[in-house]
């Protein structure tokens, strides 16, 4: 025996099955095997988390009984800077896999699934994101190791500064993972990033550089977040400019990503 259904019935499942998905399609499974698949890549693993920490040890550790002139340690100084320098690099490379996957087509694959556009790219911030924070989270760790002491509030200030202005360069990443060829874009990131870290003042005092120099890295994306993660041991303050300076160049590469990714998507 058969039951008939009338279209009248079947209607509103069909229109249910093409209903778009919560979030856009957003998943915290596909979240976490974001995150596992970039924790297996051991070349991404050593530039964001061994050699940040390394060049603590080589750069830090002679410093050790040299003081800041409010009589913090200078060794604290340099662990967040790098610190700094490790979430920036390991939120950018996260952001720039992008570039591999639209190599290998992945994105035409994405074209033809119920996932949005700005779901993909909250999955891709917020991978780059956990890999900034475990970045921040071992250079303290290297620090208080090597017996950086500084207060408690000074930990928790600075490594959240430097992990959440680390947002900047996910943006970043995602900016050039859309706009360079997958074969090139770690080539092309590592220099950049290395002097954008110089300019910002991450592997030097700004005050060590020449007046021009000074001047050029008050307009790099590194000085805001620099300046923003080290005024809790530095007691300078809250830098109302540094906080400019970090949110207009989120917006320039949060924009510059969104625009890319559109005329991107639109050719597949």
């Amino acid at each position: 025996m058969t039951v008939a259904t009338s279209p009248a019935t079947t209607a509103p499942a069909r229109r249910a099955d093409r209903r778009p998905p919560a979030l856009g399609g957003f998943s915290t499974a596909v979240l976490a095997i974001e995150i596992r698949r970039l924790l297996r890549n051991r070349r991404t693993l050593m530039f964001t988390l061994v050699m940040p920490a390394v060049f603590f040890l080589l750069f830090g550790l002679p410093q050790r009984g040299d003081d800041l002139p409010n009589g913090r340690p200078v060794t604290a100084w340099i662990m967040i800077s790098l610190a700094v320098y490790a979430a920036m690099v390991a939120t950018t490379s996260a952001g720039a896999a992008v570039a591999t996957e639209r190599a290998l087509g992945w994105s035409r694959q994405l074209r033809l699934t119920p996932l949005r556009p700005a779901a993909y790219v909250a999955t891709k911030v917020a991978t780059a994101m956990v890999l900034g924070l475990l970045g921040v989270l071992v250079e303290f760790a290297v620090g208080a190791a090597a017996g950086v002491r500084v207060p408690v509030h000074v930990w928790l200030l600075a490594g959240l500064a430097a992990w959440l202005g680390s947002l900047v360069f996910a943006a970043f990443g995602l900016f050039v993972g859309y706009l360079a060829p997958a074969e090139n874009v770690m080539q092309f990131m590592g220099p950049i990033l290395a002097i954008l870290a110089m300019l910002g003042g991450l592997f030097v005092p700004l005050e060590m550089l020449p007046d021009v120099f000074r001047e050029i890295a008050r307009f790099t994306p590194v000085y805001g977040v620099g300046q923003l993660a080290r005024a809790p041991l530095t007691g300078d303050g809250f830098d109302l400019g540094a906080l400019a300076n970090v949110a207009a160049w989120t917006a320039a590469f949060g924009l510059g990503a969104a625009r890319l990714f559109r005329r991107d998507t639109a050719r597949v």
